[in-house]
Order: structure tokens, then C-alpha cells, then sequence
């Protein structure tokens, strides 16, 4: 079964990675942490307009901090070298099918040694989803749900394009990072609306 798996995850990888060459710069671009600064810029000030208070304030940005933490940690830390899958950057049977990107000093990114599940993946859906349910104001399809899950699905295809993760990693990596996101805001809107409660 797993092997299947793999097989299916390898065959869409080679079907998907450097499809679209002339975007090389700009998927580069996207897999770099200050692309999403605009982004980021956004949700702070819809959080800083939607919610008032000091005390609710300090409890979101702590939500935060768990949510790519943990994210991070679990992707990063425990499943990755436990799973020990090759990156597709890493594969010597890949190394006359694959497409990397070419960096200016002439070398090709290959990222890390291991590639499941992707961190880029895990950690921008865990912040796409608590935030954009913190904005929407509850699990709900708003518009900043949908830029939100549509930046870190963008994410998480380049880093199948650059040629450093199968889309099964980027897949469970988004999967994880959902439930991480759905947690944390389970977990901080309960706190929310005590605090709510308190002060009306």
C-alpha cells in the first residue's frame, strides 16, 4: 500500500515539478519568508481593528506563536527524521528527470536532507487557518479564509515546482497544519469569549 502510494506521489511529483519553468524566479520568491511580510502587515492590523483589547490581543499573538511552534515541531523535528523520506532534490534516480532552481551564485537549492511532511506547507496552513477563522469571525468560507488558504496553497505548490517536496509532503504538511490551526482556535476563541464575557 505504501509503495502504491509513493509510486502515485512520484508520478504526479514529476508531472508537476518545473511544469511551469518560466516561473522559476517568482516561485522562488514565494518559498522566501519575506513575501508573506504584506501578508503578515494585513493580518495584524484586521486583528488590531477586529479585537480591542489588551487581554485579547496578547492571547492571539500567543495562539500564534503555539501554532507555528508547534507545527513547526512536530513537522520539523519529530516527523521528518523519523520518516526519513528523501527529498526529490536528494534522489539520485531523480537526477536526470527532475527541475531545481538555479540560484545566482549558479548552485541548485536543494533544501534539507528530508522532506516529510513539508514545514512550509504545515506552518502557513496552520496560520492561514487560525487567522482567517480569527478574521471571519468562526470556520467560515469569508474572503480572508480564502486569500488565506489560497497564499499557503501557493506555498506549498512552489515548493513542488522548486523540486524539494512530493505533493504527498505538502499535502499532509497542510493537513497538519489545519488541525493545528483548528485547535489552536478552538482552544483560543473559548478564552475569547470568557474574556468577552467578563468585561460586558
Amino acid at each position: 500500500m505504501i509503495e502504491w502510494l509513493n509510486g502515485i506521489d512520484e508520478s504526479l511529483f514529476h508531472s508537476l515539478n518545473g511544469t511551469l519553468t518560466f516561473a522559476d524566479t517568482f516561485m522562488w520568491y514565494v518559498s522566501q519568508p519575506l513575501a508573506s511580510l504584506p501578508l503578515y502587515i494585513l493580518m495584524i492590523v484586521g486583528i488590531l481593528r477586529k479585537y480591542k483589547s489588551t487581554p485579547s490581543r496578547l492571547l492571539i499573538l500567543l495562539g500564534f506563536i503555539v501554532c507555528v511552534g508547534m507545527t513547526d515541531l512536530v513537522s520539523a523535528k519529530i516527523m521528518k527524521p523519523q520518516v526519513e523520506r528523501l527529498r526529490p532534490s536528494h534522489r539520485e534516480d531523480f537526477k536526470e528527470s527532475i527541475h531545481l532552481y538555479k540560484k545566482s551564485n549558479g548552485e541548485f537549492y536543494k533544501g534539507g536532507k528530508y522532506s516529510f511532511v513539508s514545514s512550509h506547507a504545515s506552518n502557513h496552513m496552520g496560520i492561514a487557518v487560525l487567522m482567517g477563522a480569527l478574521l471571519c469571525g468562526g470556520l467560515v468560507w469569508g474572503w480572508c479564509m480564502t486569500i488565506l488558504i489560497a497564499w499557503a496553497l501557493l506555498i506549498g505548490y512552489s515548493r513542488i515546482h522548486l523540486g524539494v517536496h512530493f505533493p504527498g509532503d505538502v499535502l499532509c504538511g497542510s493537513i497538519l497544519g489545519a488541525g493545528m490551526g483548528l485547535t489552536v482556535y478552538w482552544i483560543l476563541n473559548k478564552r475569547l469569549l470568557l474574556h468577552t464575557l467578563r468585561i460586558s
